[in-house]
Parts: structure tokens; C-alpha cells; sequence
């Protein structure tokens, strides 16, 4: 009913006009529902949909190493390093993880994400802000204010405000928002555990590192002693008129190039204290504290969990912070969907406002105003702002999908290759062990037949070349086999987390769900 005939029978039906006015307030908050919900499809999300999909399981082929090595063996516990039997490389590991500044950074970015989290549930909740303004103020006489009653005075001009929101969040979105604020922090949650890992994965490589360089300095002085006792073998045979001068001098000439080969290997030492020294956050002070690696222990030929790969995706840290990177983008998507439709906010308002009087006139009980009723937006026209944030949504959970399928290849690659390493370096210890028992029966024969003048020395220098390289070769392998055995743990992901750390695929699988709903019109 139009307001000026509500206003005629005003002053004859007083009931009649207000139940009149109240329809007509009816009329006009049901016309705009119905234009908003018109309105609303002026903006839409037609056609904007993700395009990437989640490698499964059954997709991925397992090659011939991974299958042979597949039997019953324990998962890598929490920690793995244990099993080498060193004492100090366990104090060292948990000093390391103590001291780390890039573990502490991680940490630091758990925390920030956990408060990014707690803003965004803290929306959920109604709001609630007051304010106070006491001004004294001098009014004009001009053509704005007019020669009125605060023509030319000077006022108090005080207000106080308590204003209260409420969001109902009809569509979602603010759940939907702290949801991947909450999948984000374990994203960072996660990450941590992979910085730990890593970081204890530098660690035990640079101590088998550093224990090859000691068994090399042991091969170095070895070599030098022997060299020093050719020379001397040498200048015997001189004095007994079996040898001549060029004997000699081949015998002194390899000795300056062996001391050059063990101060080297000093070198490599005094470095790798450094590396740990800088890996556990200290200064390079710290490393030379560290005395001779300890390590026992055995490389047998490599098992692995039945489980795998279906275990793998909740153990290692990497492919759980790829799989909620993938639920949390989800969530965006359904975040940004919510901008297309309308909303609605309770709003209140209680306060008191006075223009003249004293100071403290807008308390008073007289002075007392107040506001309280919905608020409704909706988009109409937004030159394809929404839109263009929907796509982004898309293409971030795109991304995030073949990251993690990227991870996940990654992440089976490095488990078959640490396998084919071990059993490449369980042949080769084989092969090794016999050169190296084949080096020294022929550097003893070759000492023999010199010693008798059967040979030259010539012989003797390649019989005990060939046996220092066998010598090295064999610290190779070990070290290697030590290496590749600790990247085999962590491949498995070192024992940092349980099999069912990730988002369950079933949460994963109603998120796709719930986005094919968003999408059909």
C-alpha cells in the first residue's frame, strides 16, 4: 500500500494503517528477494571448472626393483639413524635439530599459518567494536549551515557507538575459508617434519662423509709409510750394490705427491666438521669437537614394506603436504564460488550522540540511539572480477594437483633408485673384495721377486698402486652403501609420520564432489 493512503487513514483506523503498513513492508522485502535472487544471476561461474586430475594407485607401475624388494620389512622409525650404532651421531642429530635456523624458520611459518587459521574462524563468530569521539566544534554562518541555531557557536560535538555484526554465512563460505586456512597450517605443519627430515638426511651424509675421509687419511698415511719404506728398500739395496741411483729416485719421487694426497684429505676432514658444525646452527668452532666416526652398520640386500606404495602417500612428508595443499585449494575453489551469490549480515547499532550542550550531555538517557536489521549484497555488475578470481582458485588447485602428482612420481623414482643403488653397491662390494685380495697377494710377489732381483721396481710401484686404489675403492663402496641405505629411509619418509597423517581420500573425493555440484546449472 502505497505510504501517502496509509498516511490518510492514519488518523480514522490507526489499526488498519499499521497492519497495512505492515504488508506493505512485506511486499517490499520480498520484491528484493526476488529481485536478488534475479540479480544474482547477472554475475556467474559458467564454465570454470578445474581440468587436472590425481594420479591413483592403480596408475602408477612399480618397476622390477621395487617388486623384488617388496617384502615384510618394518617402516623407518622416527629415528632411523639409530641404526648405525655411532653414539655421537645421535648426539649430533638431536643437537642438529635443536639448533637448526632453518628448522626454526619452518616453525616460525607453522605458527604464522596456525594464526592465519585462527583469524579466519575467529569470522565466524559475531563482531563486535565500540567507539568514542568527543570534539568541540565551532559552527560557521554560510550558505551550508544558514544562520540556524549553531550559527556561529561553538559546541560539543560528542558521540559514543557500539556497533554489532553478525555474518550468517548462508553459502559457506567462511567455513569453507577457515577450512583451508586449518589445510594450509597442516601444509606448514607438514613441511616442518619434511625440514627435519631433510635435515637429519645432511646430517648422517655428511658423517658417513666425514667417516670416509678418515678411513682415506688412513689409506693416505698407509701409503706414505710404504712409500718412505720403498725408498729405504731402495737405498739398501744401493748400499749392498743390487740397486742404482734411477731405482732410487723412482722411489723418492712419489713421496712429495703423497704427502699433497693426505693434506687433502686433512682438508676434506676440517670441511665436513664445518658442514655439521653449520648444519646444526653453530659456528665452525663446534665441528672440531668431533672426533672419528663410529659407525657398524651391516647393508644387507635391500627389503621394503608390503604396503608400498599405498602407504606411501601418509609417510612421507612431502606427498602429505601435496595432498593437503590439494584439499586446501579445494576449499579456495569453494570460497571464491561463494562471491557469485548474495549475503546477508545482521547489523546493530546502540549509542548515544548530542550536538549542544556540555560536555557530557550525550549520556544522557534522552540522547540514546539505536540501529538493528539485516543487511543484504548481492553482485550485479563486477566487469568479471569474480570470475577471474574463480579461474585463479582453478588454476591454483590445478596446480596443486600436479604438483602432487609430480611429488608422488618423484617419490616412487627415489625409492626405486635408492634400491638399484643398493643392490648395485651389494655386487660391487663383492667384486671389490676380491681386486682388493688380488692387489695384495701381487704387491706381496712383487716385494718377493725384487727383493731376489727378479724384477725391477718399476713392478713394485704399479703392484702397490693398483693395491691403494683397490683400498679407496673399497671405502667407496662402503660409504656409498651407508649413504644410500639412509636416502632409502627417508625415501620411505625417516618415520616422521603415521600411515594416515594425510587427508583421508575420502575427504579428497568429497571435495570433488561437492565442486561437480557447484558447477551444474
Amino acid at each position: 500500500m502505497p505510504p501517502r493512503i496509509a498516511l490518510l487513514l492514519k488518523p480514522h483506523l490507526p489499526g488498519l494503517s499499521t497492519v497495512l503498513s505492515n504488508v506493505w513492508s512485506g511486499l517490499c522485502l520480498s520484491s528484493v528477494l526476488a529481485v536478488s535472487s534475479i540479480l544474482a544471476g547477472c554475475v556467474h561461474s559458467g564454465g570454470i571448472v578445474p581440468q587436472a586430475k590425481r594420479l591413483e594407485n592403480p596408475e602408477l607401475v612399480t618397476d622390477e626393483a621395487i617388486h623384488e624388494a617388496a617384502h615384510e620389512a618394518a617402516w623407518p622409525s622416527d629415528q632411523w639413524w639409530k641404526a648405525y650404532g655411532d653414539p655421537q651421531l645421535d648426539a649430533w642429530v638431536e643437537r642438529a635439530v635443536k639448533g637448526s635456523p632453518s628448522l626454526a624458520m619452518a616453525a616460525s611459518r607453522v605458527r604464522k599459518a596456525l594464526a592465519m587459521a585462527g583469524i579466519d574462524e575467529a569470522a565466524l563468530k559475531p563482531q563486535a567494536d565500540y567507539s568514542l569521539s568527543i570534539q568541540r566544534k565551532r559552527w560557521p554562518n554560510d550558505h551550508f549551515y544558514g544562520p540556524g541555531v549553531l550559527s556561529q557557536t561553538n559546541t560539543w560535538n560528542n558521540l559514543t557507538t557500539l556497533n554489532i555484526s553478525y555474518d550468517l554465512d548462508l553459502w559457506g563460505g567462511l567455513r569453507s575459508k577457515k577450512d583451508r586456512s586449518l589445510s594450509e597450517a597442516r601444509v606448514a605443519a607438514t613441511e616442518e617434519r619434511a625440514a627435519a627430515l631433510e635435515l637429519q638426511s645432511a646430517i648422517v651424509r655428511t658423517y658417513v662423509q666425514l667417516a670416509r675421509h678418515f678411513a682415506d687419511r688412513d689409506i693416505a698415511e698407509a701409503e706414505l709409510e710404504q712409500r718412505k719404506e720403498l725408498l729405504k728398500l731402495a737405498n739398501k739395496r744401493f748400499d749392498m750394490g743390487l740397486g742404482n741411483q734411477f731405482e732410487i729416485s723412482q722411489a723418492e719421487a712419489p713421496i712429495p705427491e703423497a704427502h699433497r694426497q693426505l693434506d687433502i684429505v686433512e682438508e676434506e676432514i676440517a670441511l665436513a666438521r664445518n658442514q655439521l658444525a653449520a648444519l646444526a646452527g653453530e659456528g665452525p668452532g663446534a665441528g672440531q669437537e668431533i672426533q672419528r666416526p663410529r659407525l657398524s652398520l651391516h647393508v644387507a640386500a635391500p627389503k621394503l614394506p608390503s604396503a608400498l606404495p599405498l602407504e606411501l602417500l601418509g609417510r612421507r612428508p612431502d606427498l602429505v603436504a601435496r595432498r593437503w595443499q590439494v584439499a586446501a585449494m579445494a576449499r579456495g575453489i569453494e570460497v571464491s564460488k561463494v562471491e557469485f551469490y548474495p549475503n546477508l549480515n545482521l547489523l546493530a547499532n546502540l549509542g548515544r550522540w548530542s550536538t549542544q550542550g556540555d560536555i557530557l550531555t550525550f549520556i544522557r538517557q534522552d540522547k540514546l540511539t539505536y540501529s538493528l536489521g539485516p543487511a543484504l549484497t548481492l553482485p550485479v555488475y563486477d566487469g568479471g572480477y569474480r570470475r577471474g578470481q574463480l579461474s585463479v582458485a582453478t588454476a591454483d588447485y590445478d596446480l596443486a594437483v600436479e604438483q602432487y602428482n609430480k611429488t608422488l612420481v618423484d617419490a616412487l623414482k627415489s625409492v626405486s633408485d635408492h634400491l638399484i643403488q643398493l643392490h648395485s653397491l651389494h655386487e660391487q662390494e663383492g667384486f671389490v673384495k676380491h681386486g682388493l685380495e688380488t692387489a695384495e697377494r701381487r704387491y706381496k710377489l712383487a716385494q718377493e721377486a725384487y727383493l731376489r732381483g727378479l724384477t725391477d721396481f718399476r713392478s713394485v710401484l704399479e703392484a702397490e698402486t693398483d693395491l691403494f686404489i683397490q683400498r679407496r675403492l673399497e671405502q667407496q663402496v662402503r660409504a656409498g652403501q651407508l649413504s644410500t641405505q639412509a636416502g632409502l629411509w627417508v625415501a620411505l619418509g625417516g618415520g616422521v609420520l603415521n600411515a594416515d597423517s594425510g587427508p583421508a581420500d575420502e575427504k579428497l573425493e568429497a571435495h570433488k564432489i561437492k565442486l561437480r555440484a557447484l558447477y551444474k546449472y
